[in-house]
This record gives C-alpha cells, structure tokens and sequence, in this order.
C-alpha cells in the first residue's frame, strides 16, 4: 500500500509538473502573433538582401580593377557581424541598461533570447530572437556603409579590424543610446525620434565614412585621373535591391503587421520616388541631361531622409522630405567635397551623412501625433513649437560628435600597429588582383 501511495503521488507531481509547463508553453504560445511574427522575419529578410544590393551599389561606381574588393568588404561583413552580433553586439544594445548608455551582459551570446518568447520591452507579439535577428541586419548594414568612403585604399585585414571594432564601441552603444528602452538619448530619454535609423544607421556611418576618408587619404591620382563608375547598371541592380529592402527596414520597424508598418511602408516609397525625380530635374536644369547614375543616387538618398521619419511623418511630409534631400545631398558631393577636398569615394558621407542629418532634422519638423501615437511632442510643423526639433538636433550632435571622435581614436590605434592603406603598387595593380588574386573580367 505504501509503494502504490508513493507511485500515486509520484504520477501526479510528474502529471502537474507537466501540464504547468504545457500551459507556460501555452501562454507564451498565446503572445506570439503569427501574422506579426511571419511580417518581421519577410521584412528581416528584407535588410538582409539591402547590403548585397549595397555591394553592387557601390561595386559598380569603383574602377573595374576594384570590384571584387568593394563586394568583397560587404560580403565578408555579413558574416562578421552577425557573429559579433550573436556574442556580444546584442546584448550591448539591448541588454538591460546600465545608466542608459550600454546594456549588460546578461544576454551575452543570446542567453536568455527565446525563440517563442516574445522580449515585451520591444516586441510584444514576435518571438525575442527574431526581434534580435532583425536588429542584426541593421548592424549589419551599417558597417556596410562605411566601407563607400575608404573604397580602393584600404587594407582588407585592416577593414575587418576596423569593422569589429567600429560596431562595438560605436554602432551597439549608440543603438542602447537611441533604441532601447532604457537608453538616455532616445524615447526613453531626453526624447529623439529615430524611426528605424537616422542616427544610429545612416548619421554615424556617415560620419565615420568621412573621418575615415580623411585619416586615410586621397586615392592615388585622385583629381588628376578619371575615376569614374565603370558599370552603371550594376549600380541601379544595387539601388533598386536597396529600395526593395527599406521597405522591411522602415516598415519592418513598426514590428508588427499594423497601420503603422502600412504607413511606413508608403512613406518611404514616396520620399524615395520625390528625391529620384528631385535628382533628375536637378541634372537636368544644371547639366541639360539627367543620368541614370543620378537617379539612382536620388532614389538612395530620399530613403536615407525618410529613415529616421518613416513612422512618425504624413505621406505629404515625405513628399518634402524627399524633394528636399537631393538639393542637399548634390550640394554636399558637387562642392562640399571639391571645396574642402577630402576623398569619400562612393560618397558615405555626401549620401548617409547629409541625408540621415535632413532625416533627423525633418522629424523635428513634421513629426505628428496623429501618425504614432508615440510621439509626445508634435514637430515645429504642427505644434509651432521648437521642443522636438531642438532634441532633434542634440541628438544629431552626439551622434557625430561621439561617432566622429571615437572612429578616429579606432584608426589611429589600428595605425599603430600597421599601415592603414595598401602599398602604390597595389594600389596601382587594383586591389582585387593584389589582396584578393582575383579579377572580375578577362
């Protein structure tokens, strides 16, 4: 009797021990919306294509003798990031804050990331790993960008390096800044706006991609030799990819398949297809004849302008946005660069700079409560008041302060131990056949 009471209570603490972990299963089940979750993977998706679309962006504006090298950098940062990210990169951003400026270690190589648990700080009804997934893309990219403005002189060992190193004391601590809950320069804190990357995407690649430019050096031959795009329609593959992609990196940071994802996803094609159009007059009045070249910058910058506003603007705000940022970013690349002449080669900064600073700016503008219902402090537009703008424009001024500062501390170390450039002869040869052994053409 006393063996079959002990077995009794046995199977009925194995029977509750069962259904409690049946029914936790089951109430987690119950937060994960399938239509939301299916949305953030597609749009993760998405981000992901962008930076091979960038590979062939800025592949086609080099010399042929660098091609490979341009779409290797994108390639192999891929890969890179998304180990960084894994193992330390997420949990730096979107950890649990430690003052606002950096997350804990407490998610280090995705401890404690569910893969059916949603993370309810961010994203109530998608599982916490794809939340982190998505956020990898964006990392991602980022890095990506920079590689435009250093294109045909830098040593391929010192990009890794460089990119490493660059993501973790710049990109992941400005993301906690700007996007986590808890982070002081973002809605959390003093109260940027920065839909899906304005500051934390496009501001401090750019940024960097100017200093990064100026540390470095000019091209050998640069304003002396012709050093024109040698494959266009490579360069429109590449921004035609990218238009596809922002539509899950603007819209897809609504984290949900919602009103506000269909608004973000309109207003970014509209910004993109103003600035194409804004582009193309714009040649056409100064030069008597527009270039594709030309339009596909435009298409590029006006989803750079759009970025930091795409859910918090109107679809007519985006109209202006886009119109605006190809005057401002043809400026910045016709006569900034010539004027001040530095050598950012595929223009990261005339581009991801200037566009991701107008971004930020117009957000303070045109920013409306009727649009997301997040936003605590309508722009100047609607409320005549400067409140949202001037916390615009603070958090424009850490951002290029703080990537500005720190991504020339990363290169002169880095300069310590090595030469940050190929050698004239390589650089001569091009650098596919001299760091890669490869070349594109026969």
């Amino acid at each position: 009797m006393k063996k079959r009471s002990l077995f009794k209570s046995m199977f009925f603490v194995m029977l509750f021990t069962l259904l409690g972990t049946v029914l936790a299963f089951a109430e987690d089940a119950v937060k994960i919306d399938t239509g939301d979750t299916t949305w953030i993977m597609v749009s993760t998706a998405f981000v992901f294509l962008m930076t091979p679309g960038l590979a062939f962006f800025y592949g086609g504006m080099v010399r042929k003798k660098n091609v490979l090298n341009t779409l290797m950098n994108s390639f192999v940062i891929i890969a890179l990031i998304s180990v960084q990210w894994v193992l330390m990169g997420y949990t730096i951003a979107f950890g649990p804050s430690i003052n606002g400026f950096f997350g804990d270690f407490s998610l280090l190589g995705l401890s404690g990331v569910d893969m059916l648990a949603p993370n309810t700080d961010y994203a109530a009804t998608i599982p916490h790993m794809l939340f982190m997934a998505f956020q990898m893309m964006f990392a991602i990219i980022t890095a990506a960008l920079i590689t435009g403005a250093f294109a045909e002189r830098m040593k391929f060992s010192v990009m890794i390096i460089f990119v490493l190193l660059w993501s973790t004391l710049v990109y992941d601590p400005l993301a906690h800044w700007v996007w986590n809950i808890k982070g002081w320069l973002g809605m959390g804190g003093i109260g940027a706006l920065d839909f899906a990357g304005g500051n934390v995407v496009h501001i401090s690649s750019g940024i960097a991609g100017i200093v990064a430019a100026i540390v470095l050096g000019k091209r050998k031959g640069h304003g002396t030799v012709q050093m024109l795009p040698h494959n266009v329609p490579y360069v429109v593959l590449g921004a035609g990819l990218l238009w596809f992609g922002w539509f899950g990196f603007n819209a897809g940071s609504a984290l949900g398949a919602n009103g506000l994802a269909v608004s973000a996803f309109v207003t970014t094609n509209t910004a993109a297809a103003a600035a194409t159009l804004s582009w193309v007059i714009l040649e056409w009045i100064r030069h008597g004849k527009p270039t594709l070249l030309g339009a596909a910058t435009g298409a590029v910058v006006g989803l750079v302008a759009i970025t930091p506003g795409a859910g918090f603007v109107s679809v007519k705000a985006a109209l202006v946005i886009g119109f605006v940022v190809s005057p401002l970013c043809y400026y910045g690349i016709s006569v900034l660069k010539a004027k001040f002449g530095y050598d950012d080669a595929l223009d990261a900064f005339g581009c991801h700079g200037i566009g991701g600073i107008w971004g930020g700016i117009a957000t303070g503008i045109f920013a409306s409560s009727n649009v997301n219902g997040l936003v605590k402090n309508s722009g100047l537009f609607y409320s005549h008041d400067f409140t949202q703008l001037g916390v615009q424009l603070v958090s424009i001024a850490v951002t290029i302060a703080y990537s500005g500062i720190v991504t020339f501390l990363i290169l002169k170390g880095i300069s310590m131990f090595t030469s940050l450039r190929v050698s004239k002869a390589e650089e001569e040869a091009g650098l596919d056949y001299s760091l890669h052994g490869e070349t594109a053409y026969r």
